[in-house]
């Protein structure tokens, strides 16, 4: 007997799978570094910006959006921004894509499912780091990154704003808190 409670799990788990990649985020915080004394930032300077996949190396807006976000995200936590020789902080950016490959699709059990429904998947995986140097030692302060599947996201360019702007809000989202 199929009772409902069931029907529904099994719903919302379909659906669940259907969604989105998960945003995977996470942060390091150098040892011995005190956020509380930041209050500035710049971005540093920095030559190509380069992902290695051309779809986004291509598209100015991508690296753009990014910087956009980061300054969002910054100033509503009190972060000024400023010019790079009196900044606290200077930002820096990385961002990869590199294909992975996805075993936890392959089900070996299921008699329903084709060898290329159930099979190992291979995806694009985005990374995308933000990093705070103390701009008098030059040395890394905090690190915060986002990590997901970029499939239909870089050619969608609403839906790629709206990734990049929730990945930076989570990995922002993961600084220490600092007394103002």
């Amino acid at each position: 007997m199929f009772r409902p409670t069931r029907l529904i799990v099994l719903v919302s788990a379909t659906m669940m799978l259907a969604g989105c990649a998960p945003l995977r985020v996470n942060a390091y915080l150098e040892r011995g570094a005190d956020l509380s004394r930041y209050r500035s930032y710049a971005w540093a300077a920095r030559e190509a910006f380069e992902t290695g996949d051309p779809r986004l190396d291509n598209n100015r807006f991508f690296s753009q959006r990014v910087e956009e976000a980061v300054d969002m995200q910054l100033a509503a936590r009190g972060f000024e921004r400023t010019s790079p020789g009196a900044a606290d902080l200077l930002i820096h950016i990385h961002a990869r894509v590199d294909q992975r490959l996805d075993t936890e699709a392959f089900d070996t059990t299921d008699r329903h499912c084709s060898a290329e429904d159930c099979g190992p998947q291979i995806y694009d995986a985005g990374t995308l780091l933000v990093d705070f140097i103390d701009r008098r030692t030059t040395r890394l302060a905090w690190r915060g990154w986002a990590e997901r599947s970029l499939d239909g996201v870089i050619d969608d360019q609403r839906w790629m704003e709206e990734a990049i702007d929730d990945a930076v809000a989570k990995i922002i989202a993961r600084l220490p808190r600092t007394s103002s």
